[in-house]
């Protein structure tokens, strides 16, 4: 095998996606390149929120310790969040203590970020806890919230700049 001519600019790069990688890890971010560890970390650099630092519960807490749920798309790929591959009432229950904080990006630029109170939500939550048990109690998986429904219904915290 033969390395490719674009080795030695990513060799340049490098140093600088350890920087990035240092300034994640300070954040509780062990791999800025899995579980969008670099999306998360802008998100919570611009929104101030401290990331749980765990996959389990409830993503991220303000400085007054209320919890939030944070999402993010790339609508260059699709136009929903995704939400929970198992989806079930006690998951569902869960989502609706919590604000939610949604961040849209094209490719790996942040556009806009909202937020949403889960009674914003509630139509949704609504719909997967019928699903669920007309399913008889099968899990629902991943089922996902609409970018334009985030967009309508949410509350704007942050916009790219023009």
């Amino acid at each position: 095998m033969k390395p490719h001519p674009d080795t030695a600019e990513l060799e340049r790069l490098f140093p600088y996606i350890r920087e990035y990688q240092a300034l994640a890890s300070k954040h509780g971010i062990g791999d800025i390149f899995q579980d969008n560890g670099g999306k998360l970390l802008q998100l919570l650099l611009i929104t101030g929120l401290k990331g749980a630092g765990s996959r389990e519960g409830n993503d991220a807490r303000d400085e007054a310790g209320n919890e939030y749920e944070l999402k993010s798309v790339n609508t260059l790929l699709t136009q929903s969040f995704s939400t929970h591959h198992h989806m079930n009432p006690t998951i569902i229950a869960k989502y609706r203590q919590v604000d939610w904080v949604f961040a849209i990006y094209e490719g790996i630029e942040l556009q806009a970020i909202y937020r949403m109170k889960p009674s914003g939500i509630d139509p949704y939550f609504t719909k997967w806890e019928t699903k669920w048990h007309e399913s008889g109690g099968e899990d629902i998986n991943n089922p996902k919230i609409p970018v334009k429904f985030v967009v309508e219904h949410g509350e704007l915290i942050f916009s790219k700049p023009v």
